[in-house]
């Protein structure tokens, strides 16, 4: 999906501002509209959302969210990723209006009007912010990418596919399958 207009700036200001109606991002002071989720991609989000916070809310370890909610990372660049978690010992970051700073985990769930802009802006974007991990669901490919923190930004730990059980060094203990988190109804 291409920027709304590229010869402007705008910030967070500006992107307050906006219709309630529309769900937008901010990246490098580009506005992109971002068009509802189809149905598959809501089920894939749910099971992701459901499997991660019983195991947060079991353990104790703190927040997770969904979009839309407002991840407010500079003056201009303003996210709203599918589903993010904050730690108990982060839990400052989280304000009444947005999330400010960097979420521990971010999962983004690719779609073909959003695919380019989660793999590439956004990936340099939450490297560059310090996510710690960032997850990157592949609804045609049925995989889950889960990246983390290198010496260049966020680099691939792993990828795992339908046929994998999923762990993570964020959530020591988590597991899911991955088959569960693509099953049709």
């Amino acid at each position: 999906m291409e920027a709304i207009r590229k010869d402007i700036k705008f910030t967070y200001q500006e992107y307050r501002h906006l219709p309630e109606d529309k769900r937008y991002e901010l990246i490098e002071g580009e506005l992109y509209m971002t068009p509802s989720p189809q149905e598959a991609h809501q089920r894939f989000s749910w099971r992701l959302q459901f499997q991660l916070g019983k195991f947060i809310e079991e353990k104790n370890l703190g927040y997770i969210y969904c979009a839309p909610m407002d991840v407010y990372l500079s003056e201009f660049n303003v996210v709203q990723p599918d589903l993010m978690f904050i730690a108990l010992e982060r839990k400052g970051i989280i304000k009444k209006e947005f999330i400010q700073g960097a979420p521990d985990l971010v999962v983004e769930i690719l779609s073909p009007s959003t695919a380019s802009r989660d793999q590439i802006m956004k990936k340099q974007l939450y490297g560059k912010y310090g996510v710690i991990e960032y997850w990157i669901v592949d609804p045609e490919a049925k995989t889950i990418e889960i990246l983390t923190q290198g010496d260049t930004g966020l680099e691939t730990l792993r990828v795992f596919n339908e046929k994998m059980i999923l762990e993570t060094p964020l959530l020591p203990g988590f597991t899911l399958q991955v088959a569960y988190v693509f099953r049709e109804l």
